[in-house]
């Protein structure tokens, strides 16, 4: 790829002509995330080139994914294209809900996609999902408050590094805080942050017989040491916080470090965004020295709903902007440092991009991720942040806003381990698992 590089229609595209399309008109579910709202700015691209209309339906993600689940579970065709993630993919593909990726052209280039996510996004080899962007997680921290408290960030920090950090920068006499992280209700929200910090604390979901495991030692280590991580060293309300409160919160110089998705990145460092653009840092999310990290493995993606009308113009929406071309458009536009990332390997092949501060740190994450072996004992499951069953959203759901009623100081860890316990039990023995 080279930067300037004009935007050239695929194959696919071009095969469509303005006139067969006219009437057409694409509805979009998707997250209100920066990325996916810089992809609606560049939609009108697509409706030069073929002659599609498009209309954004743009959801917080908790209501997305309800939305998105309602509408395809009953068949309801109120969108042509839905943005998913690696949860749903390989789920909804198996159920038969999604039309099946294989019409993409030969100059789209499948083979190019990163193999964590085309696997993340495939079932019985059929991509069912293309990555707009993927994603892990990582510590962005504030390089000027690390040295003014006489510190420097490890590129692989553990827990205990992470703590004496947030001390060191915790200044909230002055609106400065510590740390933050996410505690805001959803399996996807708060939920998916505090999975993998258990993961490294040696905690897991179920144990190989399905059985919960909350109450064990390692979920209460890990609960009690976030709880008391943020009570000392987090925001006020914490509990509500979630990734686009934080991104605002650390983008106005209130958050020490925060530790969250890997496509914060750009934002951060954005200067027309970010108060504090020169002065962030990157390393590898934590561990607690038994062999995992904190990280996560995570692609939003747009997929075709069997219940569409317009299988074919949503493919060819779906492959103009996760293609090569999309991306060499938004460098020639607004920089490399601002394209989706972790979708491409001739992304990390291009120059350019490797010179963007966090390229590398970014696809170190994505490597160091293995939802084949998330956890430090073994499970019957794949999934880092979730678990690749379809009980899960709901069951998880409802786990984290019990966790979320400790953050807000309405119950105790304890009370709260022990509601998940019983919940979560109860529910696996009514859908067959035990």
């Amino acid at each position: 790829m080279r930067l300037g590089k004009p935007l050239v229609a695929s194959t696919a595209l071009a095969l469509i002509t303005a006139s067969a399309a006219t009437a057409q008109t694409l509805t979009i579910a998707t997250v209100n995330n920066g990325d996916m709202i810089r992809m609606q700015g560049y939609s009108s691209q697509f409706t030069e080139q073929t002659g599609i209309n498009v209309e954004w339906v743009t959801l917080e993600e908790n209501v997305l994914r309800q939305r998105v689940t309602t509408d395809i579970t009953t068949n309801g065709g109120q969108f042509d294209i839905m943005t998913i993630g690696m949860y749903e993919t390989p789920i909804w593909g198996a159920n038969g809900w999604l039309v099946p990726l294989d019409g993409l052209s030969d100059a789209y280039d499948v083979d190019d996609i990163l193999p964590a996510m085309r696997d993340g996004l495939s079932h019985d080899g059929t991509l069912f999902a293309a990555p707009f962007y993927g994603e892990s997680s990582m510590v962005m921290y504030r390089t000027d408050l690390m040295s003014a408290a006489g510190l420097e960030m490890p590129n692989a920090p553990t827990w205990g590094d992470i703590r004496n950090a947030a001390e060191a920068m915790h200044d909230p006499a002055n609106d400065v805080y510590g740390v933050c992280l996410r505690g805001k209700p959803g399996w996807g929200e708060g939920g998916a942050f505090i999975t993998v910090t258990a993961n490294s604390f040696g905690a897991r979901w179920f144990d190989m017989d399905w059985n919960a495991q909350f109450d064990q030692p390692e979920w209460e280590e890990a609960l009690s040491f976030f709880v008391d991580l943020m009570n000392s060293y987090g925001p006020p309300g914490y509990a509500t916080n979630g990734f686009n409160e934080n991104l605002s919160l650390f983008q106005q110089g209130r958050c020490g470090m925060w530790i969250d998705a890997t496509v914060a990145a750009s934002f951060v460092t954005n200067p027309a965004e970010s108060s504090v653009a020169e002065s962030v840092g990157f390393a590898l999310a934590p561990d607690n020295g038994l062999g995992r990290r904190s990280n996560w493995l995570w692609a939003w993606a747009l997929a075709i709903p069997a219940g569409t009308q317009q299988a074919d113009a949503a493919l060819q929406f779906i492959e103009w902007a996760t293609s090569k071309e999309y991306i060499e458009m938004v460098a020639a536009n607004e920089g490399w440092a601002n394209v989706p990332p972790g979708a491409r390997t001739s992304l990390y092949e291009t120059p350019e991009y490797l010179e963007v501060p966090f390229a590398q740190m970014t696809l170190d994450s994505i490597n160091a991720a293995d939802p084949t072996n998330p956890t430090v004992e073994p499970v019957p499951y794949v999934g880092i942040q979730f678990v690749a069953i379809p009980e899960f959203a709901g069951i998880a759901t409802e786990v984290s806003q019990e966790f979320s009623a400790v953050y807000a100081g309405q119950q105790s860890v304890q009370q709260a381990l022990a509601n998940a316990q019983a919940l979560t039990n109860d529910a696996m023995e009514a859908a067959g698992y035990r």
